[in-house]
């Protein structure tokens, strides 16, 4: 395990990464130095051959919640109002958020607590989630007067528009069964089995080819931008493309003389 005050990196020999937000203090908030560390993290996951999975976990009670608004309280005393503080540190938060999706690695969310503005971003931003059925969610800026509005654009991607827009209206919290219903999260399970649970999946999903993984989680965001007939010509397109690697034919050719397949993971 490499260690750090605010960020555990744990990889397993299943190629299974395990980041873990360590700042209870703080409630594992998004401050600017765990954006720095989460970020570079997730980039040199994305590098690592040995990565196949990355599960993001979190010690303590929240899972994450979200921006450190002492930060930003402070970023107020600039000249400009924190005009500028608040543009990059929206900005780099938002990298953070795209550095999920753009990880050629699956990311998988292991929520044994409270996921809140941005925390419940963050669980939103991942490729899957498994909750804890203690857990709960909100995007509560309204409380504050402050509309969630970057939670809101990895919200709206994953739950139904009215789903999405009563949370981020009333910023009531939500249970784990609730956020599960609505598409949230993948499921919500015992507290007791969460662990088991997320790194059951994992280990299941780093069984395949990671490269045939990298080129599905691509072509995935990219489709759903798209108009249905475009969608259709950029997913032909990769299909076309990932028929011709190496794994798909040794895949294919595995399937057919009912034996297990060998990877190369090109």
């Amino acid at each position: 395990m490499v260690t750090s005050d605010i960020l555990l990196r744990h990889l397993d020999g299943d190629g299974i990464l395990r980041l873990t937000l360590n700042d209870t203090p703080r409630r594992n908030a998004l401050s600017e130095a765990m954006m720095t560390q989460l970020g570079a993290a997730l980039a040199e996951a994305g590098a690592d051959a040995a990565v196949r999975v990355v599960i993001l976990a979190a010690v303590g009670p929240a899972f994450c919640a979200g921006h450190d608004l002492r930060e930003m309280t402070a970023g107020r005393a600039a000249p400009d109002g924190g005009r500028a503080y608040f543009t990059r540190v929206m900005a780099q938060c938002s990298g953070v958020m795209q550095a999920v999706v753009r990880c050629p690695k699956p990311v998988i969310a292991e929520v044994a607590g409270v996921a809140t503005a941005a925390g419940c971003q963050l669980v939103a931003s991942c490729d899957l989630a498994v909750a804890a059925q203690t857990a709960h969610f909100s995007t509560p800026g309204v409380h504050i007067g402050l509309f969630c509005s970057t939670p809101m654009v990895a919200l709206s991607r994953n739950v139904g528009n009215k789903h999405a827009m009563e949370m981020l209206l009333t910023g009531d919290m939500i249970p784990a069964k609730r956020a599960a219903d609505i598409g949230l999260i993948n499921e919500a399970v015992p507290a007791d089995a969460l662990r088991d649970t997320t790194e059951e999946m994992a280990r299941k999903i780093a069984s395949k080819s990671s490269m045939t993984l990298a080129t599905g989680k691509r072509a995935f965001h990219a489709q759903r931008e798209l108009p249905l007939a475009e969608a259709y010509v950029h997913a032909s397109a990769v299909m076309v493309e990932n028929m011709l690697t190496r794994d798909a034919e040794e895949g294919i050719g595995a399937f057919i003389e009912k034996r297990a397949p060998h990877w190369q993971d090109a």
